[in-house]
């Protein structure tokens, strides 16, 4: 039987982005990966379904490692092609799994560059408030490390979704799935003090309720995130290579660090996804509230430090 390359693989995309809720950017990367099995296997024809459920992965690693790939990549490209095999088994084209026994290459963990606390209070505490946007920036550093928020979710953040009396906001993930993230009165001090400065701007049509907006009124970039971090580092004569997933980074460790629940950092970073605001009514007063709110480092304030 020969597969139509094409059909195959728009049914493939469609399971990762239905089922699976990937992003656009993996969808596109472990098609990819696909293609160049496919080209393995067959260089001048479609790969038949024979062809597919006896293809000789080793030996197809092997060719990534004889053209240089580096293990890092070729990781990437066999967890595409186990995705892709869990598909074609549960869709029946095949009824066996050549990539159940495969194992990717070894890699040497490289742990993410991470802030101390005191790097980020000092990263916080460093903005001249005289300054145009700096209540903004300020506000953007502190909800971006408060809430471990990928920097897609910061510029993605409606006013609507932050729940102040309750403490905590809806952040949309990857998948379009929601979750509940627990926020510190910080955060929301520092939001409250934005929202007087951004009612003085007039929203571009379609960002009206988005959170943080630029001075021209639409919704900042990713990159912008990534400079007002960057700059505000070098100004803390901060050396480290630094990112807005730093802060997320940041954020998971300092929780761990300080005695917080593993599972309650996962459910805050995205991990185990919510999906329906009713569900706040029973975490109330679970582990995930108690555990985020306890030991994060910015609920740590005297009565004396509040604003």
């Amino acid at each position: 039987m020969i597969v139509s390359n094409s059909g195959l693989l728009k049914s493939f995309a469609r399971y990762l982005k239905l089922e699976k809720g990937v992003s656009d950017n993996t969808v596109d990367g472990y098609l990819h990966d696909v293609e160049k099995l496919f080209r393995y296997l067959s260089p001048e024809a479609q790969p038949s379904v024979d062809q597919l459920a006896k293809a000789d992965i080793p030996q197809f690693i092997c060719q990534l490692q004889d053209i240089g790939i580096q293990p890092r990549s070729q990781a990437r490209i066999l967890s595409g092609l186990k995705s892709f095999y869990s598909f074609l088994r549960l869709e029946e084209y095949i009824d066996h799994n050549p990539m159940e026994l495969i194992e990717g290459p070894k890699l040497g963990r490289k742990l993410p560059e991470i802030l101390t606390v005191e790097e980020i209070d000092a990263l916080i505490n460093s903005f001249d408030m005289s300054l145009p946007e700096s209540q903004r920036n300020r506000a953007i550093i502190e909800t971006l490390y408060d809430c471990g928020l990928r920097v897609s979710e910061l510029v993605g953040l409606r006013i609507s979704q932050i729940h102040a009396d309750d403490e905590y906001i809806i952040v949309e993930g990857k998948g379009s799935k929601q979750r509940l993230v627990p926020i510190s009165q910080s955060a929301l001090h520092e939001i409250k003090l934005y929202l007087k400065e951004r009612c003085h701007l007039t929203p571009k049509r379609g960002d009206e309720d988005i959170l943080f907006l630029n001075r021209r009124g639409g919704r900042l970039s990713r990159v912008m995130i990534f400079y007002i971090i960057k700059e505000r580092c070098e100004a803390c004569g901060i050396e480290k290579n630094i990112s807005p997933h730093t802060l997320r980074h940041s954020f998971a460790t300092h929780l761990l660090e300080g005695g917080a629940n593993l599972r309650a950092i996962q459910q805050m970073l995205g991990h185990e996804s919510i999906t329906t605001t009713e569900i706040y009514v029973h975490l109330d007063n679970s582990l995930l509230r108690s555990e985020i709110l306890t030991h994060h480092p910015r609920n740590h304030r005297k009565t004396g430090e509040e604003k």
